[in-house]
């Protein structure tokens, strides 16, 4: 590539031995100039070896370099990341994904091209391991029904969104909007992209740029996760109203629809037949996606899938409903939490991008 720019790498990562060195190597399979290029893994102290697999990749490699993030949540990770990046164009990624081996390629030339302040891709969902349920597990996360519309998830040709995964940036963007907002332990990369909108900025993603990532392999781990999404949903509406669309609270309207038709069942012969019929419209939906999925993907998972779709929405909605109580009750505003001692799986300063808080001139959204 000529006059390829310098480009700064930040991969935020706890606890991630068994899938760093798939991400480490899919960047450095990128066909990008490695003189031109550096990455920062910027680690949260993890346990499990990752910080000795990272420091090999450092000895072979000098373009590599393992960063500490004390803090170990996700956005101190990228905010330590984006203060001591040398390049004027930041990419994110995520250590539970590998990537395209056009990815960087592609990123910077859309990011040049649309002159937008965040670009990225698609993200394709892996299993995590050879099992039905894992599968499964990655099928539900790859349709509409399972995940919602998001446009980056399912968009054929490129154009402007509310938000994408991971995400290209011009280091001058931070000093504008301020950093990653470190109260949130889980949706930062939402919140930022909020606020980049809000400030007239424009988020481009293009289906050329592919993501490659491995959700969880089991249906505890599945479930765990709708949970602590849901109830993180609230506390970042709680801190910037802009960073979510009607989408992200369907399962909590089901969910809670579904509780108070079933609590004025035994008083309501109308309460019990709009409760067997919404059940019936959903079972009938969920089947139906079941099938379509079966029919392209293998038939296997489809008797699965609808008993899945029905646990992970409502724990997704559950999990609203606790990040409510939270909230209402004990004031919560993220910040401390026992999450922070969890991998980063989704699973992301002031304007001076520092590792301190982040909201931009000390305003609560």
């Amino acid at each position: 590539m000529i006059d390829a720019p310098f480009v700064s790498i930040i991969v935020p990562c706890r606890n991630e031995a068994k899938f760093i060195r798939m991400c480490v190597d899919s960047i450095i399979a990128n066909d990008y100039p490695k003189d031109r290029l550096e990455v920062l893994v910027a680690d949260g102290m993890s346990e499990d070896g990752t910080r000795a697999i990272v420091e090999g990749y450092a000895r072979r490699h000098s373009f590599i370099k393992l960063v500490d993030n004390p803090k170990k949540i996700t956005p101190a990770a990228l905010n330590v990341g984006v203060a001591q990046a040398k390049a004027s164009i930041i990419v994110r990624m995520d250590a539970h994904s590998e990537y395209s081996s056009d990815y960087l390629k592609k990123t910077l030339y859309h990011l040049e091209k649309t002159g937008a302040d965040n670009v990225g891709g698609i993200r394709i969902t892996r299993p995590s391991s050879a099992t039905l349920i894992s599968k499964t597990i990655a099928l539900m996360t790859s349709y509409p029904f399972g995940v919602s519309g998001a446009r980056y998830r399912f968009l054929k040709n490129g154009g402007y969104v509310d938000t994408v995964p991971n995400g290209a940036f011009r280091k001058e963007t931070f000093k504008r909007v301020g950093g990653f907002d470190e109260a949130l332990v889980r949706n930062q990369d939402n919140e930022f992209n909020a606020r980049i909108i809000k400030h007239g900025g424009r988020i481009f993603v293009s289906p050329e740029i592919k993501s490659y990532y491995y959700n969880q392999a089991t249906i505890g781990g599945l479930l765990k996760q709708a949970l602590r999404t849901g109830m993180w949903n609230v506390v970042t509406l709680k801190i910037n109203p802009g960073a979510f669309r009607w989408r992200h609270f369907v399962p909590f309207i089901f969910t809670s629809t579904l509780l108070a038709l079933s609590s004025l069942a035994p008083l309501s012969s109308w309460a019990r037949l709009a409760f067997f019929i919404l059940l019936g419209l959903y079972g009938t939906a969920a089947g139906i996606s079941s099938v379509h999925i079966g029919l392209k993907e293998g038939m296997k998972s489809a008797g699965i899938l609808p008993l899945l779709f029905f646990l992970y929405h409502s724990c997704y909605g559950l999990g609203t409903w606790a990040g409510l109580w939270r909230v209402v009750v004990s004031g919560w505003d993220g910040g401390a939490d026992n999450e922070k001692q969890s991998n980063y799986r989704a699973g992301p300063s002031a304007t001076s991008t520092s590792s301190s808080s982040t909201r931009p001139g000390g305003a609560t959204y």
